[in-house]
């Protein structure tokens, strides 16, 4: 578990190097990554500018005569089971599923904020666990994606980051009584753009424009009446 997480923290300290952050920025991202990496974040050394000029960034170093010190003293971790019968190996495995399903049922809750919802009917109650799968399904897809192309990244901030994005209808009225409707999504900030080249992925082109008639019908109807 030591060594997942300080894999995992030091992955997102080189991640954090290759961003343009401010000084304030960058430490408000550094306290967030020691808060998850837990003890192991005490396992590494880290540097950052003293004063606040511009763009800032860090320096790092595993600090390997604590680490060893660590492992000296570190215990050993028994799981104990009633299931006598099969191979300790396999026990081990059902064990580390059973972490991952928590792991699963934590994400589902706080990043992708399911709320428990009372249906009454079993078609209803079928709905909702397919739609609570799928997103979990999608997040899955983003974790494996960000490890290997935006290391250290998670999902909840990418969530986090496309959430200040939005897609707004702009209605224009024209002379003749039809309307101009003008689909749009805000235009990426640095900080988008930074995450888009890192998961290699580009947003749709705007939508054209569409022109209803409905002021028109909506006055022939008065009229018919």
């Amino acid at each position: 578990m030591r060594r997942k997480r300080l894999r995992r923290y030091i992955e997102r300290l080189k991640a954090l190097q290759g961003q343009c952050l401010t000084r304030d920025q960058l430490l408000m991202k550094l306290g967030a990554a020691k808060h998850d990496a837990g003890r192991a974040a005490g396992l590494v050394k880290v540097t950052w500018p003293k004063e606040a000029s511009g763009t800032a960034s860090l320096e790092f170093s595993l600090d390997r005569q604590r680490l060893r010190q660590v492992r000296r003293r570190e215990g050993r971790y028994l799981l104990r089971t009633n299931l006598t019968a099969g191979d300790p190996a396999q026990l081990w495995t059902f064990y580390i599923q059973l972490t991952e399903v928590e792991q699963a049922f934590k994400e589902t809750k706080h990043d992708l904020a399911i709320r428990p919802i009372f249906h009454k009917t079993e078609e209803r109650i079928e709905a909702h666990i397919f739609v609570a799968f799928l997103a979990y399904c999608l997040q899955v897809t983003l974790k494996a994606k960000l490890r290997t192309q935006a290391g250290g990244t998670t999902p909840r901030e990418v969530i986090a980051k496309f959430k200040t994005m939005q897609m707004v209808d702009v209605h224009l009225p024209t002379t003749d009584g039809r309307e101009l409707t003008l689909s749009r999504y805000t235009q990426p900030e640095a900080e988008h753009r930074i995450l888009l080249d890192q998961l290699r992925l580009g947003l749709p082109s705007q939508p054209p424009p569409k022109i209803t008639i409905a002021q028109a019908r909506q006055a022939t109807a008065e009229l018919v009446l």
